[in-house]
């Protein structure tokens, strides 16, 4: 197999992992805002927290190909990863924490 082409794999599959680990990060942000509440400001605080680690983190991936093509590439298997994980992982382990909070919430008296 060409070198070339072991890189562009590699470079997706970095792509996808990093879509991934970008929504399971916000989604820690989700399961703390369950568990704790927070004040609008705080979770706007977070979100800004969270936007610019996440510009970090997808700039140091384009940061690395060179060519546009390259780099479009890169970025929609960023948003290809984030939605995979959305849809096959984040809803359903989301709506258990939230499920499984509002029944020790009631099971502990707290209405």
């Amino acid at each position: 197999m060409s070198v070339h082409i072991v890189y562009e794999v590699r470079l997706l599959l970095y792509s996808f992992a990093t879509g991934a680990g970008l929504m399971m990060t916000y989604d820690f942000l989700r399961i703390l805002r369950i568990f704790i509440p927070h004040l609008p400001v705080i979770m706007g605080v977070e979100d800004m927290v969270y936007w610019v680690y996440a510009s970090l983190v997808t700039f140091s991936l384009l940061y690395a190909p060179p060519g546009l093509l390259r780099r479009a590439y890169v970025i929609a298997g960023v948003f290809i990863g984030m939605f995979l994980y959305d849809r096959l992982i984040s809803r359903f382990f989301l709506k258990f924490l939230k499920n499984t909070w509002k029944y020790l919430r009631m099971k502990l008296g707290r209405v």
